[in-house]
């Protein structure tokens, strides 16, 4: 299978990419810089400018393009890279796929999302057939998957990967929270009473790679595990799986000194369930926060 890839250098990217490579399929990457490899190939997503020719013939195409929604607090200035990052990629790629002939057009584009896009839900249970949230990720996640429906309307299979928190040693939120807790600073995030849907890096690249291959399955799909838990028992299970007491509440108002607007996300309570992989008989390998953590936690 031969699979172009834009944001492989990220957090997720540089997973799927290595799990793919070592079952021998043809990656092309596309990087904003000079190419270093015979796999790579230049494209500036925030002109527009892609040959479309460098997708033409490919089975898939996955954008993870995107910059870190937890890297720097949000100022009025990184709000705006986090939409421009998201929403410009998109639909350079999203242009190029329809710029081409059918016959010679990629059969699917699995594009990046979140579950932000429910915004806070509270203790309600929301799936792939709940309506959007509000507020400013909410609305982020809402343009970030309407910049595709140019590849949409043009006949290719568009999965949106609205996905919740990866569980993963080495990135994304778990590290900054193992950190804390093997310092014996480790607790629940304001309250602890908001709903956290999370999922092993394990499980996140395994239904990414079967929404590859399931022809069937398009539109938004949560890439969350089966189980989600509240704030403070996560806090609890990580503190089990580190040896740790986890009993120190971060307050609200320092989460909100610390991250800015960020904070409001970082407390928004998300029920989320997979209701689409549940659907299509997908089997997760981690079904359980425990396992999850278990694995994440000895690499």
């Amino acid at each position: 299978m031969r699979v172009v890839l834009a944001g492989a250098s990220g957090f997720l990217g540089s997973r799927l990419r290595t799990s793919l490579a070592a079952d021998g399929h043809e990656l092309v990457r596309l990087v904003r810089r000079p190419p270093a490899r015979p796999d790579e190939h230049r494209w500036d997503p925030f002109t527009g400018s892609l040959d479309a020719e460098i997708l033409a013939g490919a089975d898939v195409v996955v954008n993870l393009a995107g910059a870190g929604v937890g890297d720097k607090r949000w100022s009025d200035t990184y709000k705006r890279v986090l939409v421009d990052s998201r929403v410009r990629p998109t639909s350079t790629l999203a242009a190029a796929l329809a710029a081409l002939p059918e016959a010679r057009r990629p059969r699917v584009l699995l594009n990046a999302s979140a579950v932000g896009f429910y915004g806070d839900t509270g203790d309600a249970t929301v799936d792939e057939s709940s309506p959007a949230g509000g507020g400013f990720f909410a609305e982020l996640c809402q343009a970030w998957e309407n910049a595709t429906a140019r590849a949409r309307d043009a006949g290719v299979r568009v999965v949106l990967l609205r996905t919740g928190l990866v569980l993963d040693a080495n990135g994304g939120l778990l590290r900054p929270l193992t950190l804390t807790t093997r310092l014996y600073l480790g607790g629940p995030l304001g309250g602890g009473r908001q709903w956290m849907p999370w999922i092993a890096i394990a499980d996140w690249i395994k239904a990414v790679r079967f929404l590859m291959e399931h022809a069937e399955i398009a539109g938004p799909v949560n890439l969350v595990g089966p189980d989600p838990v509240r704030n403070r028992d996560f806090a609890r299970a990580l503190g089990r799986a580190l040896n740790r007491p986890a009993p120190w509440p971060i307050p609200r108002v320092a989460l909100r000194i610390v991250l800015g607007e960020f904070a409001t996300e970082a407390l928004a309570s998300q029920r989320v369930l997979p209701g689409v992989l549940t659907k299509a008989g997908y089997t997760f390998q981690h079904p359980d926060l425990d396992s999850a953590l278990r694995a994440a936690l000895v690499h």
